[in-house]
């Protein structure tokens, strides 16, 4: 049981600390496996160095690779709403085919008038 302020404090630091750690080395392994252009060989030495000099290759790798890891990372972003707004519009999107029959639908049933049915048609069409 933590008896003073300070002991308290030390212990939310050391955690604060060492997630901050872990954050950092996963980010870097993450970029690492990212980069199209390092070959194989040059990443296991890396992961190597990451696992028995963690705090010191961490911090070489990025000062030697923190642009590239931006720039990575802002591809990498960029390509995925690229891919989400493609989704997004093939599945939003209808033909001008499917809404005249839509409005065919909603013409039978009684929903809409005739001159509703033209009007949307129209806009389908247009």
């Amino acid at each position: 049981m933590m008896s003073t302020f300070w002991e308290w404090f030390w212990a939310v630091f050391l955690i604060f600390a060492f997630t901050a750690y872990l954050f950092a080395i996963f980010t870097i392994v993450f970029d690492l496996f990212r980069d199209k252009a390092t070959s194989g060989w040059v990443k296991a030495i890396w992961m190597i160095f990451l696992i028995f000099l963690p705090m010191l290759t961490a911090i070489v790798y990025l000062i030697a690779r923190g642009s590239g890891m931006a720039d990575r990372s802002m591809a990498q972003a960029a390509a995925v709403k690229t891919a989400q707004d493609e989704y997004i519009r093939s599945v939003a999107t209808t033909s001008p085919a499917e809404q005249v029959a839509k409005a065919k639908e909603l013409l039978d049933a009684g929903t809409i008038t005739q001159a509703e049915f033209d009007a949307l048609k129209a806009k389908a069409l247009a």
